[in-house]
Order: C-alpha cells, then structure tokens, then sequence
C-alpha cells in the first residue's frame, strides 16, 4: 500500500464506504491521509458535567437515561436525551442534549447507551442543555482505544460517514501503511521530522506538543509548495523571448516638465524602477500598488511614453467602461501636446456580432480599453508595453489573452491596483512578480474626515449636503443595491434617487449604476465631471478610478455591508482636490464587529493601515477569490498568522530554483513532487 493506492482496493473498507468518500472527494490513501481532522477533543480525562451555562464547549461522556419526544406548532419537534456522568458529584451530573426538527436522531437514541457529547452548555430551566451537539456513540467492543483514551480526532464528515467511522478507516490505513511507502518531501534544513510521522500525529496525536511539531510540518508542506508554484513561475518568465521596450525618456521628461505639480519620491522610484525592466531584454512582470490618489496612472503613462519612443504600442486595459473613458480623458489633455495618437477602444462582444467604441488614429501608438482590447481589431500592430489596471477584477487567462496580443515576443506586463497589499499578501499571491510600491501621496490633497452616523440622523447629513453644494461642491451618496431586495434590508439607489432629488432641489441630481448601458453612463459621468450634475446617486460602480476634485462630500448607506478595503477604495473619490473633505459612513448595525469596523476608517486614512486591517478582520480563508484558488488553498496554512513558516518556504523555494531551474537534482526530487502536486491543484481549478 502507498499513498496512490485506491481506498477501493483495501480489504478492509468495504465498496459501499469507498463509494462514500469518493463523493467525498476521497479516493486514494493519499487523498484520505491529507482530510485532516476539523477539531480534537481530549478523551484522556472528560469534562465534568457542566453545573451552569459556560463561554467553551465542553466534552463529556456519560449514559443515556430518558428519551423524549415533543411535538409542538403543527409540525414541529423537539428531542431531548438526557444523559447522566457515571461519576456524578454532588454538584451535578445530569446534562440534556436537544435537536429540534431532526428526525434522523430519534432513531439513534436508546437508554442504557454510552455517548460522548460535545458542545456549549446553556441551562435552560431546572436543565443543563446543550443545543444540537456533536456525538458519537461508545459502543464496548475492541475498538474503545481508538474512540476513547486518547485526543480523538474529529475528521469531517458526510451522510453515511460519521466522524467516528472515519477515525477508524484512517486508523486502519495508518496500521498497515509503512513509513517508506511516506516518502518525506521536505528537506531536514527546513522541519527535521519525517512526514510520515507529521501525518500520523496529525490524525492521532500522542500529546498536544506532537500534534503541533506535526501541524508545523503539514504546513510548510503546503506552503513549499505554492511558493515552488510561484518560483517556477518566475523563472519561466525569466526566460520567455522578450525585447527592450525603452526609448531615451525625451517625451517622458516634457511630459514631467509640462505637469502643473512635481512628482513624489515614491513615483519618481517606481519610474525609475519600470524603466531599468523596459530596458532588459526578458520580459518585465511588475506590480504597482499603493494607496488611492498616490499617482499610479502618472507612472503608468510615463512607463508607455518609453515604450513608444522605442517604436512599440503600449496598451492600458481598465475593468469598467467609466474607467477607461475617464483615462481616455486624461491621456488625451496631457499626450496631445506632445503629438501621442491615443485610441479608445471599449464595447461589448456578442457571438457573431460586435459593436465598439473606436476614437482616435487607426495606427495609435496607445491604445486604452476594456476587455474589447482581448479581441481582434482592437488595433495592435506592434505591442511592447501591456498595462492592467485594478488587476483584481481580470482573471489569470484575460491576462495571458492580452499578452497573446504581442505574438511570439512577449510584452512587458505592468499590473496595478489601488488596493494597497500588505506584505503577506504581496508575497504570498504575487510573489511571481517584482513589486513597486507608492506610499506618499501628492502634495496638495484635501483632507479627509469621516464619521458614523445611525439612520435618525440622516436629516442632518442631508442639511450637510446642501451646505456643501451650495458652496460650490458635488457629493455622492453609495448604495449597496440597484433595486429593493426582498432577501436583504438594504437600501437601493434607484428607489432612494426620488428622495433624494427632493431633499436637494433644485440641486441636480443624477443616478448611476451597473445596469444602466456604457453610452449612457459616460452621458451621467460627464455631466457629473462639468458640475452639470451635484449630486451622484450610486452603486459600487464608482469605486475605482473616478476622478473629480470638486467633490468633497461621500455618503455610505449600509456602511456595515462594505467590506473595510471596498469602503476605503469608495472614499478614495473624495479629498481629490485642495477643499476638506467628509465622508459619512450610515449604519444601523449594533454589534461590536462591525461598529469596529468602521471606526478603522475613522481612525485613519492611511491605506496601508485598513489593508492590515482588514486582512486581519476577514482572515485569509474568506479574502481569496476564485482567481487564486488552484494556487492558495491550503488545508492547514494561514498565511496571516504564519508569516514566518510563509517566508521560510519562499526563501528556500527561491534558493532551490537559483540552483537548479530544472528540479534535477537528486535532493530537489520531493521540490519536484510538491510542484507538479501544485500544477496539478491549479490545473483542476482552472478547467
């Protein structure tokens, strides 16, 4: 038996089980021996019986004396089995276990039972009570070593496979399988212990420090392997086909001289950093990021003005319309002058039918656009430069698309977001590309003030609002929804638009949102940009990109619905220009989480600070899109809390490739295995 092995094949586990966790996405012993445990629970020595509601679950063994069934409200159940400590103290020793509406359990039950029971007690009446708990029935029969007397572990389970079931089908394996069929993948510089004893621990663990020396070791496991994912991957850029795309930098030093305002430290070293790549022969992969208003769009340009002066396009691919129109704008009053053909080139792609936007030369040397650039006739003859911006919003092939458009050699890649990363995040999904970073922000800027307010004082935010307008300025108000949901309490911009026209006229107001189609979007934002429009009513369609200094004023309802770094990037439109500048987050939530929340971003405006915020908030498991998923799942792994292990992975997976870019060496075969494992996640996550 070895970790290939199809668990249909093992004698002891019969074909309806092997059919079980195959749909449990359990086939090979491999497979079975990596589904580790959710939770432990130590059955050396139980609980006692709880004798009033407690903050932790408790784990507790005892003998069933009652069972009751209860039916109230037409249809309804209630189930209580009472069990009691075969070691009772004066204090207790009696404890209710209760389903409602589960009727699977009341076939289960019988007195004279011995069941273990886990969950958090609450009393409820003259009874302790624990509220649908976890439970395994202790059968007396030669397995109680494996079930009892030991930390147990508590696997993930399934209709037809009960944790206790499997417990003892990965106990039978681990009996029969030899530690040479467990060839250890990490080398001993990086975790000494064999990785046939990290697995064993992991599912049966001796003690508590076993168990995390073997955590430990399952871990850089994982996270050796995405890095050797991530190191392949830049030594294959490294050594694709590539030509310098870097003129003498005349028309980007007019273009600096011709800015009514001097660039900031940190733009003038990215500049110089994009252009020591532009002018290497191997293909540039670059990331920009830093906070909102910081000048990334600046770098960009001048980045594209190299590329050009060397005779090659450059392109700029923005995620929404309002985007690209507005950098089509922007190039447009600042290129001019210095005689750049820039082209637009947005629109929607429909099978056998195709309508875009098209302005400018039809030989441009830039060409700005949506995804209507990853198509034909998008207008690229030469291609040397590929900008994408809000890089978040386009998938891994979108990207491989638009590089396709440069043909056998590929382009220099500058990707940006307005999201500043924090450095875990930056090493653990980026780390295939070099990183610039602006963290300054350009003289000049309004500052920032933001508040929460309940829904009762809205009347005053509005009396705000007006104050503002009639001095001069715009605001926006954000909504959450489109329309009305029935499922969410959250209001909706398209029904809240008639009210607020009414509480600022004559101010003119105008709506945007998703649904809304492109020409007419450009219509609202360009009106809203000349001041023709005050007031903006709008979805999450504003977030990035848009830019009018004259709007000082943002009001957030449903604040707690926005994520931390969605509502920095939303106050990120605002103190664009030299006015002050307010932004009112509305919320009607009471609890602590999200009241917590907010006041990060009252705190600070610092992008840097609520980007670590929020990773440490939302946890590693629930910011990850599906875009990364092949290459940073990970079963054990948090990136956030062990930075440390993340980095000594990366070190040495980067070490291994500098040496060895082919893996073969005789010491890098479990490197070689880790990676394939990697491509293989990936592949299966992308088909």
């Amino acid at each position: 038996m070895n970790l290939e092995t199809p668990l249909v094949e093992l004698d002891f586990v019969p074909h309806l089980r092997a059919r079980q966790l195959a749909r449990f996405g359990l086939v090979t012993v491999g497979d079975l021996l990596l589904h580790f445990p959710r939770r432990y629970e130590d059955r050396r020595e139980f609980d006692k019986f709880p004798t009033d509601t407690t903050e932790g679950a408790v784990c507790v063994c005892g003998e069933v004396t009652r069972t009751q069934l209860k039916r109230f409200g037409g249809s309804q159940k209630m189930f209580d089995v009472m069990i009691e400590d075969s070691n009772p103290t004066a204090f207790g020793g009696r404890l209710v276990l209760r389903w409602f509406n589960q009727h699977w359990v009341e076939k289960i039950f019988a007195n004279g039972m011995r069941v273990v029971a886990y969950g958090k007690p609450k009393r409820s009446g003259s009874n302790m009570t624990i509220m649908h708990p976890d439970f395994e029935i202790v059968e007396d029969d030669a397995e109680e070593s494996i079930h009892l007397k030991r930390i147990a572990p508590i696997h993930g389970a399934t209709e037809g496979l009960t944790p206790r079931l499997i417990r003892w089908i990965v106990w039978s394996v681990l009996e029969k399988l030899t530690d040479e069929a467990v060839p250890t993948l990490l080398p001993p510089k990086l975790d000494p212990v064999s990785r046939a004893w990290a697995l064993r621990q992991m599912h049966f663990p001796e003690s508590y420090e076993s168990l995390e020396k073997a955590r430990r070791h399952c871990v850089l496991e994982e996270f050796l392997r995405m890095q050797l994912s991530v190191a392949a991957s830049r030594s294959e850029q490294q050594h694709e086909p590539g030509a310098a795309h870097c003129g003498s930098g005349e028309l980007m030093r007019q273009l600096h001289a011709a800015l009514p305002f001097p660039l900031t430290g940190a733009q003038q070293r990215a500049i110089a950093e994009v252009q020591h790549d532009l002018a290497l022969p191997r293909p540039m992969n670059r990331l920009l990021h830093g906070d909102v208003g910081s000048g990334k769009t600046l770098v960009a340009m001048s980045a594209m003005l190299l590329c050009v002066e060397s005779g090659y396009q450059a392109a700029l691919m923005a995620p929404t319309q309002i985007l690209a129109e507005q950098h089509y704008l922007n190039f447009r009053s600042l290129l001019d002058p210095l005689g750049i053909r820039v082209a637009l080139r947005t629109g929607s792609r429909r099978e056998g039918n195709e309508t875009p936007l098209f302005a400018g030369d039809s030989t441009p040397q830039i060409l700005i656009g949506t995804h209507a650039l990853l198509y034909e006739g998008a207008g690229f003859t030469k291609l040397g430069l590929a900008v994408i911006d809000e890089q978040h919003k386009f998938g891994v092939l979108q990207r491989a698309k638009l590089r396709a458009q440069a043909g056998d050699i590929a382009p220099d890649v500058l990707v940006m977001t307005a999201t500043p990363i924090p450095r875990t995040l930056t090493m653990t999904l980026y780390g295939d590309l070099d990183v610039s970073i602006l963290d300054e922000l350009p003289p000049g800027r309004g500052k920032i003030i933001t508040g929460i307010r309940p829904p009762t004082k809205l009347p005053d935010a509005a009396k705000f609002i007006r104050t503002e307008l009639e001095a001069g300025r715009q605001c926006y108000i954000v909504y959450p929804l489109v329309e009305e949901s029935e499922k969410l309490e959250a209001k909706s911009a398209t029904v809240e638009f008639e009210k607020w026209k009414k509480l600022l006229a004559p101010m003119p107001c105008a709506m945007i949102h998703g649904r809304i189609p492109p020409e007419e979007k450009e219509q609202i934002m360009a009106r809203f940009r000349s001041g023709e429009a005050k007031a903006l009513i709008a979805t999450t369609v504003i977030e990035v990109g848009v830019d009018v200094p004259n709007a000082t004023v943002m009001l957030i309802e449903n604040a707690e619905r926005f994520g931390l770094a969605q509502l920095h990037q939303l106050r990120g439109r605002i103190g664009r220009g030299g006015h002050k500048s307010y932004c009112v987050l509305m919320t009607s939530a009471d609890d602590p989480e999200s009241i917590a929340k907010l006041q990060v971003l009252v705190e600070t405006t610092d992008g840097f600070r609520v980007a670590e915020e929020d990773l440490r908030q939302r946890g590693w498991g629930n910011l990850l899109g599906t875009e990364q998923a092949g290459k940073t799942t990970f079963r054990l792994g948090d990136p956030i809390a062990q930075l440390d292990l993340m980095q000594l992975a990366r070190n040495h997976a980067f070490l291994i490739f500098e040496h060895d870019p082919t893996l073969s060496r005789r010491e890098h075969a479990g490197a070689k295995q880790l990676l394939a494992a990697a491509r293989k996640a990936t592949f299966a996550q992308v088909s």
